[in-house]
């Protein structure tokens, strides 16, 4: 079929995501991908220059993730996880822990990253519980994302999207993120939440922000906090679903920070946009209240698909590739790139403002006199404009970012570069 008729079949069956389907454009029907890009049904080809909402890390149609997947399908393909393991699980555990270092032993599976933090929400909460202590409150930054279920909603920014179930969210302290200006007043503001003595847990995406317009802050403010929280009995929970396997420039975003977090959450990269899957990591002080002959103790919750084998099969591949010499000379390169793209031409011209970038992420504001949300005009306006030069870049309303694929090319960043270059003379 040409991409007329899988447009028609699409409009009559297929809800999407985030989009009002009465004002939409047409969905492109992509039936091909091939490293850092995507082919229509009619041989269009368009430049994935946000991963696919950053989970391609390697590249589409990856011959060693293909070869992991195919192998594993021919050995298992899932099996209950109540009562029984597979070797992946087992191996993805063990390396991600080791990865890891320090006091993270323990690995718990869910689908995606909303239920990773989900998961971690409610392990901070039930540690309490468990040991006879109701403390059910949490602290999470303004602006912040962290999922769409419920737990990870009210933990999310209050806005626009959750504005129907506000009634229905529990209670969060939100702080804005810290900055040399507002770094007294919020911490100052998180002591006296804390001491109120009935935070569970301190929920943060470390160093970046994401949704909420690749927002960057410093590690030394952040350290202060999971420091203050340790001494305080609060659970600090890093959700790295995005910020995780490069993105901010180490593997980890905490490994940039000199204290650990009790509980990662982890997606996305984790299987190089190839399958659903997350992980709840944490360590035995947290297991443990939950190791219990007391079976009220049992922390339940859990997923038809927990700890898939082809999914775990998937991951451990991404995690081969992720180690390679050649893939981390690229990851420095990307960085390269976005440094000398910025100094040499965004930081010369008037229509782009606050541009940072952190490890393979460039972001920039495209100055259009509004103020800067997720439903800023330029958005749709910057969309259309991409596609039509064949690349994908989905702002986040005035925010454009680049988030690669670790396999581009040098060309390819060229034919975004000449394309930012293009809207500047246009604009």
């Amino acid at each position: 079929m040409n991409n007329a008729d899988w447009i028609l079949k699409d409009k009559k069956y297929i809800w999407h995501p985030f989009t009002q389907e009465k004002i939409a454009p047409n969905n492109i029907p992509i039936v091909k991908g091939k490293k850092a890009w995507l082919i229509d049904a009619e041989g269009n080809k368009y430049l994935d220059f946000i991963s696919s909402w950053w989970v391609n890390t390697l590249g589409h149609s990856n011959k060693h993730i293909n070869k992991a997947i195919e192998k594993q399908i021919k050995d298992l393909e899932h099996c209950i996880f109540a009562g029984f393991t597979h070797p992946k699980a087992i191996e993805l555990s063990e390396r991600i822990c080791e990865k890891l270092g320090g006091d993270f032993t323990k690995v718990f599976f869910s689908d995606n990253g909303s239920t990773a933090n989900e998961v971690a929400i409610k392990m901070a909460i039930q540690f309490y519980y468990n040991n006879n202590k109701i403390k059910p409150k949490v602290i999470a930054f303004h602006n912040s994302y962290h999922g769409d279920t419920f737990g990870a909603m009210s933990t999310s920014s209050r806005n626009e999207f959750n504005a129907p179930f506000q009634k229905n969210l529990f209670e969060v302290y939100h702080l804005d993120i810290p900055t040399d200006e507002n770094w007294d007043e919020v911490f100052k503001k998180f002591k006296s939440y804390i001491k109120n003595k009935d935070v569970a847990a301190f929920v943060f995406e470390p160093l970046l922000q994401g949704v909420a317009g690749m927002q960057i802050y410093k590690k030394e403010y952040l350290n202060e906090m999971i420091s203050y929280c340790k001494k305080n009995q609060v659970i600090t929970i890093a959700d790295e679903v995005f910020t995780g396997f490069y993105r901010t420039g180490t593997f980890f975003a905490i490994n940039q920070l000199s204290v650990k977090p009790d509980i990662i959450c982890l997606s996305k990269g984790l299987t190089a946009g190839y399958l659903p899957l997350g992980l709840t990591v944490t360590n035995l002080d947290i297991y443990n209240a939950f190791y219990s002959k007391d079976k009220l103790k049992t922390f339940f919750h859990g997923h038809s698909y927990t700890g898939n084998p082809i999914s775990c099969a998937v991951a451990c591949a991404s995690l081969n590739l992720l180690e390679d010499k050649k893939i981390q000379i690229k990851i420095r390169k990307i960085n390269q790139w976005h440094h000398k793209f910025a100094n040499d031409f965004l930081m010369h011209q008037p229509q782009f403002k606050n541009i940072r970038i952190i490890g393979t992420v460039l972001a920039f504001d495209f100055n259009n006199n509004e103020e800067g949300t997720y439903f800023n005009t330029a958005g749709d306006i910057l969309y259309k404009f991409f596609i039509n030069e064949n690349i994908i870049l989905r702002p986040l309303g005035n925010t454009l970012y680049f988030t690669p694929p670790y396999c581009i090319t040098s060309n390819d960043y060229k034919t975004v570069v000449n394309a930012v270059i293009k809207l500047s003379k246009n604009t």
